[in-house]
């Protein structure tokens, strides 16, 4: 399921003559894989979890957002895959486009998977991985149940109780939170500030 895979169902759902968003080209594989984490008020707020691999970015839909807290257990959805391009998107979805609403770059570095052959393990449901993020470090896992996909931080000196979202709301990349992306974008001000913290 990680073999190189076509983005015609991303493309699919978009109409780039109106979102701002990137179409997307196959780039060549680098030696260093890029991730990303998108916090975006869409319909709900929810975390944009994403992993390069293979010429796209895996991607995890996760509701509450990660957590360093190893006894907490992250319900992450398996979404359609995104360029890699898209890693790099910060803005505002036209309302009525799909996933319309404000989408921020909350983390950003580079991943490792912990197996020697990743495909292997993403196909029998057990990703561990590395992240070298700004704000998320450290070991991972991604774990297929019956339920769905879960996000787990493993014990090691990045985990932690500290509430990682709330402790650092702001955009990696601009500083800003959701509803200053929002308003220099033309967005929902009210709904995108309903992501932000109180």
């Amino acid at each position: 399921m990680m073999k190189t895979v076509s983005l015609e169902k991303y493309r699919s759902k978009r109409d780039f003559h109106v979102t701002p968003e990137p179409k997307g080209a196959r780039p060549p594989r680098r030696k260093r894989l890029s991730y990303v984490v998108q916090k975006h008020m869409a319909r709900n707020l929810h975390y944009d979890f994403r992993l390069e691999w293979n010429g796209v970015l895996l991607s995890w839909a996760v509701p509450k957002g990660p957590s360093l807290d190893p006894s907490v257990k992250r319900l992450a959805m398996h979404v359609e895959d995104h360029p890699v391009e898209y890693g790099s998107f910060e803005g505002v979805i036209p309302a009525g486009e799909y996933g319309g609403g404000t989408v921020m770059l909350w983390d950003r570095g580079t991943w490792e998977p912990e197996a020697e052959d990743a495909d292997e393990a993403f196909r029998k449901g057990d990703l561990k991985f590395e992240l070298h993020g700004e704000k998320l470090k450290g070991s991972w896992v991604l774990v297929r149940t019956h339920l769905g996909w879960l996000l787990i931080k493993h014990r090691d000196e990045y985990a932690s109780k500290q509430d990682i979202l709330k402790a650092e709301p702001r955009s990696v990349v601009s500083g800003r939170l959701l509803l200053d992306i929002a308003r220099e974008n033309g967005g929902d001000v009210a709904k995108a500030a309903k992501g932000d913290p109180v």
